[in-house]
């Protein structure tokens, strides 16, 4: 285990773990669509972002192709940023509604932002070896964020992914496994790190595709924040 963040998102920065999500991103820049051609992508993998003493820690899957990968700070720059931020805005969360790119003032307080994969998956699709690969950085930060008393998980990929993570790392979860469910609260037995396991909320993704479809609304999201908030409080 590293022992900073710093030191963390260095290493994150630096990794070729996965060839085929190396290739992705560098194309994804080379090929940028004309609204972005004058910008320079990041298209390097990225760290988490937020505040080192959160209480709460927010899980997704990856950057998105023209968000994070072309800005270089998790949930900035894209749809979902945008659903996101205006959610944790509402509860106190973050000092602005949006997230546009690393110099546009953004401030998270009692809050840090994560995913489970931290370069652009072709389709927005992980393999399980791209999971597996990163999953020493989610359990590094698991590790650091020593404050952590609630997870949210933005959809079932991240959601089956941190119980994976958790049981791992010696957290007791229940049998049978938990399943995801919107607005669904896990509590888990047993220590993380020396620490009482954190409570871990079901979300969907604030992803176009979701939203479009009224499968989650801007209601339901910032819903699922002030859950969080109040239980980070108990």
């Amino acid at each position: 285990m590293l022992n900073s963040l710093e030191e963390l998102a260095k290493t994150i920065i630096s990794c070729k773990k996965c060839s085929r999500l190396v290739h992705h991103r560098l194309y994804v820049a080379e090929n940028r669509p004309k609204r972005y051609l004058n910008e320079e992508y990041w298209a390097k993998p990225i760290p988490g972002f937020g505040d080192p003493n959160a209480r709460l820690l927010v899980v997704g899957l990856a950057p998105a192709a023209h968000g994070g990968n072309r800005t270089g700070r998790m949930f900035t720059g894209d749809y979902s940023a945008e659903t996101l931020m205006k959610a944790l805005h509402s509860v106190g969360y973050a000092s602005q509604p949006y997230s546009i790119n690393r110099n546009d003032g953004l401030r998270l307080e009692d809050v840090y932002l994560t995913a489970i994969v931290r370069c652009v998956p072709p389709k927005n699709m992980p393999s399980r070896e791209e999971i597996e690969n990163c999953s020493a950085y989610l359990k590094n930060e698991f590790f650091l964020l020593k404050n952590v008393r609630v997870m949210v998980a933005l959809g079932m990929i991240a959601f089956n992914t941190c119980v994976k993570i958790l049981s791992e790392l010696g957290v007791s979860i229940p049998r049978p496994a938990p399943k995801f469910l919107h607005g669904a609260v896990y509590r888990f037995e047993g220590e993380l790190f020396g620490r009482t396991a954190p409570l871990l909320i079901a979300s969907y993704h604030p992803s176009r595709q979701n939203t479009q479809t009224g499968r989650l609304t801007q209601s339901m999201l910032n819903d699922i924040f002030k859950k969080a908030r109040r239980m980070t409080l108990v």
